[in-house]
C-alpha cells in the first residue's frame, strides 16, 4: 500500500505566537492535569497515615529515573524526528519513529530487573524505620516492575508532539491521570467491592493509568499521525546510526532529569537528620510545585519541536520569536505559582492532612523556596533551546552545575546549622548559578543563527 504524501507541517508556515499557543495549550492542560493526580495521589496516600506519604517520597527518586529514562530517549526521538521533517528527510523522520519502540522496550527490560533486585536495598538506605522501609519497598517494586506503560507512554506522546498533534498527547495523558484518579481510592480503600490494597493500591493505579495510556497513544499514531509510518520491518530492523543519532541527544537529556534524582535522593538523607517530618514536607512541596512546574514543561514540550524543526528549514527570525514568547508565558505561570505559595502555605498543606509540626516545618519551606520560581521558569525554557539544537550536553552541564554542584553541597552546610528552614535556601542560590550558566551557554547557542 503507497504511503500517503506529505504535505508542509504547520511548524513551518502558521504565525509563531498561535503556534505556540496552539502546540502548548493541549500540553499544558494536559501538564495540569498530570499535576493534579500528583497531588491527588499524594492526598490519599496521606490519608493512610505520614509514613505512607514519607515513603512515596523515598520512592520518587526511583519513579524520577524511569521518567528520566524515558523522557531523554523522547527528547533525542524528538530532536531527530522533527529536525528530519523539516530538512525533508521522511525515510530518517520514520526510522526514528520506529527505533523508538525497540529503545522503550528495552528500556523498561532494565527496570524490571531493578524492582525484582534492587527496591529493597534502595529504600532502606534512605530510613531506619520499619514501617516506611516496608510501605516504600511495597510502592518502588510495584512502579519498576510494571513500568512498562510509562516508557511507551512517554514515547509515543513524543511522537505526537514531534509532529505537532499535541491535542492527542493531551488526550493520552489526560486520560492516564484520571484514570489514575479513580483507581486510587478504589484500590488504597477497597471501594465497590475491590481488596483493600493501601500503598499497594496506590502503586497499582498508577501503573494502570499509565498503561491503559500508552495503548490508546499508539491508537492515536497509527490511526491520525500521517508524518510518519510506524511497521513491524522497521521496528524488528532498527538502524543503529539512527540509534546512535537518538542518544547523542538523549543520553545528556537522561543524565540531566536522571540528576534530579540523584538530588532528590540525597535531599532526603539531609533532611532526615532532622525528621521524617521534614522529609514528607519536601515530598509535598514537589506534588505542589508541578501543579506551576509542569505547565511550564507543557510550553518546553511545545515550543522544541518548533525551534526543531525551524533549525532544519533555518528559518532564523521564527526561532528568535517562539523563544521570546515562550519565556514570557512561562514567567507569568511561576510568578503565579510564587504568589500562591506566599499567600497560602498553610492551607496547602492542610490539603494533605498536614500534621502542626508539619505546618511548622512546611509553611516557611514553600515561602522560601518558591523564591526561586521565575527564574526556573527562564532555566526551562532556555533549556529547550539545547534540546532542539542538538546540544543536550549544555543541559547537562547546567543541571549538573545546579543540583549537585551547588544545591546539594549548600544545602548541607546550611543544615549544620541545626535549623531546617536554612536548608530551603539552598533552592534559590542554585536557581542563581543556574540562570548564570544558561545565559552564557544560550549565547553560544544562537550564534550559529548569525551564520545563516
Amino acid at each position: 500500500m503507497e504511503a500517503e504524501p506529505r504535505t508542509e507541517n504547520k511548524m513551518g508556515v502558521m504565525p509563531v505566537k498561535k503556534l505556540i499557543i496552539s502546540m502548548s495549550l493541549p500540553m499544558m492542560a494536559s501538564m495540569l492535569v498530570q499535576a493534579l493526580y500528583n497531588i491527588v495521589d499524594s492526598i490519599f496516600v496521606s490519608w493512610i497515615s505520614e509514613e505512607a506519604l514519607t515513603a512515596v517520597t523515598l520512592a520518587f527518586p526511583m519513579q524520577n529515573l524511569m521518567v528520566a529514562v524515558a523522557s531523554g530517549t523522547a527528547v533525542g526521538v524528538n530532536a531527530l524526528l522533527s529536525r528530519s521533517l523539516g530538512e525533508k528527510k521522511f525515510e530518517q523522520a520514520d526510522d526514528a519513529a520506529n527505533t523508538a519502540i525497540v529503545l522503550s522496550f528495552f528500556s523498561y527490560l532494565v527496570f524490571l530487573l531493578i524492582g525484582l533486585l534492587a527496591a529493597k536495598p534502595y529504600i532502606h538506605s534512605q530510613t531506619t524505620s520499619e514501617v516506611i522501609r516496608e510501605y516504600g519497598v511495597t510502592y518502588t517494586t510495584i512502579c519498576c516492575c510494571v513500568s512498562v506503560g510509562v516508557f511507551f507512554q512517554i514515547m509515543m506522546e513524543r511522537l505526537l508532539q514531534s509532529t505537532g498533534r499535541t491535542v492527542f498527547s493531551m488526550i493520552s495523558q489526560m486520560t492516564g491521570a484520571v484514570i489514575n484518579m479513580i483507581m486510587d481510592p478504589i484500590l488504597i480503600f477497597g471501594w465497590l467491592g475491590f481488596p483493600k490494597l493501601g500503598i499497594a493500591g496506590a502503586a497499582l493505579a498508577t501503573v494502570f493509568g499509565q498503561v491503559i495510556a500508552s495503548c490508546l497513544c499508539l491508537w492515536l499514531n497509527l490511526k491520525f499521525n500521517k508524518d510518519i509510518h510506524l511497521s513491524l520491518k522497521r521496528i524488528l530492523h532498527p538502524k543503529f546510526s539512527v540509534i546512535r543519532q537518538i542518544y547523542a541527544v538523549g543520553i545528556p537529556s537522561i543524565l540531566m532529569i536522571s540528576i534530579g534524582s540523584v538530588m532528590t535522593f540525597l535531599m532526603n538523607r539531609i533532611l532526615d537528620t532532622f525528621s521524617t517530618t521534614a522529609t514528607a514536607v519536601f515530598g509535598v512541596y514537589f506534588k505542589l510545585q508541578s501543579f506551576f512546574f509542569l505547565p511550564v514543561f507543557g510550553v518546553n514540550g511545545g515550543l522544541i519541536p518548533v525551534l526543531a524543526y525551524n533549525f532544519g528549514a533555518r528559518q532564523k527570525e521564527r526561532i528568535y520569536q517562539a523563544l521570546s514568547f515562550s519565556v514570557k508565558i512561562a514567567i507569568v505561570i511561576m510568578l503565579a505559582g510564587t504568589l500562591c505559595f506566599e499567600l497560602l502555605p498553610g492551607p496547602l498543606l492542610k490539603i494533605f492532612s498536614a500534621s502542626d509540626n508539619m505546618i511548622a516545618i512546611g509553611v516557611p519551606a514553600l515561602r522560601i523556596i518558591a523564591l526561586h520560581f521565575p527564574v526556573a521558569a527562564c532555566c526551562i525554557v532556555i533549556g529547550s533551546v539545547f534540546q532542539a539544537f542538538s546540544q543536550s550536553i549544555y543541559s547537562l552541564i547546567v543541571s549538573v552545575c545546579r543540583q549537585l554542584v551547588v544545591l546539594i553541597p549548600v544545602a548541607w552546610l546550611l543544615s549544620r546549622s541545626g535549623v531546617v528552614s536554612n536548608v530551603w535556601w539552598s533552592f534559590l542560590i542554585a536557581e542563581g548559578a543556574s540562570i548564570t550558566v544558561s545565559l552564557i551557554f544560550l549565547r553560544k547557542s544562537l550564534k550559529k543563527l548569525e551564520a545563516w
